[in-house]
């Protein structure tokens, strides 16, 4: 038998603005956020989520949208989710939850990630004595490779993943 498709408890718009989602988003923990999906222990479930800046970076060649990104407001998270025994009872806080992520990627159509450094003015960046101006490179996925025309010659083996930023 093959596996069942994981329930979509959380989706995205990725031509919608963060706070234009179906359900919405945050840019911080907090415990008054209250859940916006609820799933049962044990169930396989689909969560959907935005890049860190919300959309604000677009696949293009300007780094305008670098130089002038607000990193007060990035870091966008899917959720709170609320976890539920088979009885009904909720996770409290204290419990002890393991996770396991089955599958990571890119949602359809939107096949693409970047890195940047942001510019000096705007906070700066890790390198930022070297690489004082914001810099973009838009990379785009085929299958297990990613290449960049901003890189031009290059191909690489790419593993996609979250970044806390």
């Amino acid at each position: 038998m093959a596996p069942t498709t994981p329930r979509p408890v959380i989706t995205v718009d990725v031509w919608k603005k963060p706070w234009e989602q179906e359900k919405p988003l945050h840019n911080r923990w907090h415990p008054e956020i209250p859940h916006v999906a609820q799933v049962v222990e044990g169930e396989v479930f689909r969560v959907e989520t935005v890049d860190f800046s919300g959309g604000a970076i677009k696949d293009n060649n300007s780094a305008e949208d670098i130089k002038f990104c607000d990193p007060l407001i990035a870091h966008y998270l899917s959720g709170p989710i609320r976890i539920i025994d088979p009885s009904g009872a909720p996770a409290r806080p204290g419990d002890l939850l393991a996770v396991e992520i089955l599958d990571l990627g890119a949602l359809p159509g939107n096949e693409w990630g970047f890195t940047a450094s942001f510019d000096r003015e705007n906070g700066g960046s890790f390198l930022t004595d070297h690489f004082p101006c914001a810099t973009k490179a838009i990379w785009y996925f085929e299958g297990i490779f990613a290449y960049s025309p901003h890189i031009p010659g290059i191909k690489t083996f790419f593993l996609l993943h979250h970044l806390t930023c």
